[in-house]
């Protein structure tokens, strides 16, 4: 007995039931799209309200900023974003990022002879404040943070290297991989580290953590105490209190590179 094929016109209904829920779906789709968007333009218009009701606290507040600028991320706004228009001309914040990018790279640029270009966002946080006066306009880490990445957009060897619970700042156009960034990480309780730390800590050969604390060298980044007790320590001055404490001129950082 043969099977009974399907119809031409039941294979019909079918794809013209099929191509009812596609354009149903297509409807409905369009019409959230049309939902959400009034949604996020009448929160743009509350935000613009705010900002402008409370401007003054958003320029001097450090924490009630970090407030606004969560808020404006929900809704893609970049208030940062120098330039004309409402929150450049409305709150003056896309000038305050600007001149905060200028400051921290005068402190990198003062630093570098003696830090190679590496410091902890602790210490440029109190470095810019220093060089702002006690009457300026508060600055916060989130603020510092916010900037550097501004700065990194450019393209002009800023970074962030996270250290503990904090940041280590990058102002030179250094290569860094894993290996160093695990490097550093690892000499952070101490401000330095010697290969044999490297080998127990990390189980790695001797080529392979060489190969790191020579480039790092290579670069300015680390200072080679040869004479230390045991076997070389590899100092970095961006994670040395002591140095951190006091200016080091040139000529006192070759001393310590044999």
């Amino acid at each position: 007995m043969h099977r009974r094929g399907v119809g031409a016109g039941a294979i019909a209904k079918k794809k013209l039931a099929e191509a009812k829920y596609k354009e149903r779906g297509t409807v409905l789709a369009e019409d959230q799209i049309v939902q959400m968007s009034k949604q996020l333009e009448t929160f743009k218009t509350h935000l613009e309200e705010f900002a402008s009701k409370h401007k003054q606290e958003i320029r001097k507040s450090a924490q009630f900023r970090v407030q606004f600028q969560e808020m404006c991320a929900t809704i893609g706004v970049d208030p940062l974003a120098s330039g004309k228009g409402f929150w450049s001309e409305m709150l003056g914040v896309g000038d305050f990022y600007y001149e905060l990018g200028v400051q921290i790279i005068e402190v990198c640029l003062a630093l570098k002879h003696r830090n190679g270009g590496l410091i902890t966002l602790d210490e440029l946080h109190q470095r810019v404040l220093k060089g702002r006066g006690k009457f300026a306009q508060d600055v916060s880490q989130d603020d510092l943070v916010r900037a550097i990445k501004k700065l990194k957009a450019m393209g002009n060897g800023f970074g962030m290297i996270p250290v503990g619970g904090s940041y280590l700042v990058q102002s030179v156009p250094a290569e860094l991989n894993m290996d160093h960034t695990v490097v550093l990480q690892l000499a952070e309780k101490k401000g330095y580290v010697t290969v044999s730390e490297i080998k127990e800590s990390l189980k790695w050969e001797r080529e392979r953590a060489c190969h790191v604390l020579d480039h790092l060298l290579k670069e300015g980044l680390a200072w080679l105490d040869s004479q230390a007790t045991g076997e070389p320590q590899y100092w970095l001055p961006a994670l040395f209190s002591e140095l951190s404490s006091r200016d080091i001129t040139p000529e006192e950082a070759n001393q310590m590179v044999p």
